[in-house]
């Protein structure tokens, strides 16, 4: 499936505040050819199937950006910049989706919120945000990654994750990371990544398949780190990584999905994996989200194996993690802890607090919680859990793998998205 994005004005690599490309009235940003651009665009692909959505513009940018003119609404009949371009997408093509990005860098739709969009068609409008961890500059290095999840999470709602309250598709439509797995950074900002796009359901799109470039800003043949393939494009970077995300490449509860079989899914970020079981003499472990237990939570803090009278609890502090059927006690009782809201927690008979955590075998076992203070040193990923609304079953469980912006140069194919998100 392709989506269509229109991304610069002038050709080159794209971006900074200055580039003239940024916003509308920028010297190489013409209003007026830009909507022509996407009539022409929308009119060439009317009927092509496998393109499904057109993103009006990358990035939008620059001292001259502002609010006002992102809508210039000037009445029922007359729009300009954004809202103008969705209606001339629609208008040439009424079948594609309609993709709007924010301000600052695809970084900020807060306010959509007390100012909705008006557009003469509905049902096919879609939001897109960009989140990396340079979004926050070196904020995953030096603050305590617990704290930093929690903020960076939280700012992520309040500019762009409520829409997902309000019933519009929001689609990640650029994220990434170093794929060598060296970056300080990108590796605490994916764990927390990874568990807001579970818990939200968020559709996606990973910046970037590419290995390597022929020319990338005046250097030939750049290695492109965060490339899923190697430079040679012959096989992935980073296996691992692949693993990690394979879990979100379907919806937890997307459309078709019956909600009567609404449930929660334990998911750790760090694996991408789920908390399983074989049998109930077998101990819990970390497998496949497609063979994940079914769990409810309860008001009381309770995590039940559904449908069954069977409980999590914790023993103590390094051992395995257990089922059990007298669940009144403090030590069945697990809360989402610390400003991540990702540490499962439970309170021993003795009083003493510890967390859920993965041993070397994967096998899911408690131990004292990580991180819990302003200590910037530790890594609490591990202990990272997420409790996921799911609908789907085992036997629904699919992978869908397809490509956004593909070109044919000479020699090698170019890919400049993988989308792997949930449709």
């Amino acid at each position: 499936m392709v989506i269509l994005d229109n991304h610069l004005s002038k050709p080159g690599w794209c971006c900074s505040n200055f580039d003239g490309n940024g916003f509308f009235g920028d010297q190489y940003f013409n209003p007026d050819l830009w909507i022509t651009g996407l009539t022409r665009m929308a009119t060439l692909f009317n009927g092509v199937t496998n393109v499904v959505g057109m993103s009006l513009r990358n990035e939008l940018r620059g001292p001259k950006q502002n609010v006002n003119d992102w809508y210039s609404y000037v009445d029922e009949m007359s729009y300009r910049y954004m809202q103008k371009g969705a209606e001339a997408v629609h208008s040439a093509n009424p079948d594609v989706l309609v993709i709007l990005s924010g301000l600052s860098y695809d970084s900020d739709l807060s306010f959509i919120q007390n100012r909705p969009v008006q557009l003469s068609f509905s049902g096919k409008l879609v939001f897109e945000v960009h989140w990396y961890a340079f979004s926050d500059g070196q904020a995953w290095v030096t603050g305590n990654p617990n704290q930093v999840c929690g903020r960076v999470a939280k700012d992520m709602m309040r500019r762009s994750g409520f829409l997902v309250d309000q019933g519009y598709p929001l689609f990640v439509s650029e994220y990434g990371v170093d794929q060598r797995g060296t970056n300080v950074n990108d590796n605490r900002y994916l764990n927390c990544f990874l568990g807001v796009a579970a818990e939200l359901d968020l559709d996606w799109a990973l910046w970037t398949l590419v290995g390597s470039y022929y020319l990338r800003e005046g250097v030939i043949g750049l290695n492109e780190y965060y490339g899923v393939l190697n430079y040679n494009w012959c096989e992935t970077r980073n296996s691992n990584f692949i693993e990690r995300i394979s879990a979100l490449q379907s919806p937890f509860r997307g459309p078709g999905l019956s909600e009567t079989k609404l449930h929660k899914v334990i998911f750790h970020p760090s694996t991408g994996l789920c908390v399983i079981r074989k049998s109930f003499l077998d101990p819990l472990r970390l497998g496949p989200c497609a063979d994940s237990e079914s769990w409810s939570y309860s008001s009381d803090k309770t995590l039940l194996v559904k449908g069954t009278y069977f409980c999590l609890q914790a023993d103590e502090s390094g051992t395995l993690a257990k089922l059990g059927i007298f669940c009144s006690d403090s030590n069945s009782k697990w809360e989402m802890i610390a400003d991540s809201k990702m540490h499962l927690s439970s309170k021993l008979r003795n009083g003493k607090s510890i967390c859920l955590d993965v041993d070397s075998s994967n096998a899911i076992v408690t131990n004292s919680c990580k991180c819990i203070s302003k200590d910037n040193t530790c890594d609490p990923a591990s202990q990272w859990f997420k409790l996921v609304d799911s609908t789907r079953s085992r036997s629904e469980e699919q992978s869908f793998l397809h490509f956004d912006s593909i070109f044919d140069l000479p020699g090698k194919g170019f890919l400049s998205n993988l989308m792997v998100g949930s449709i």
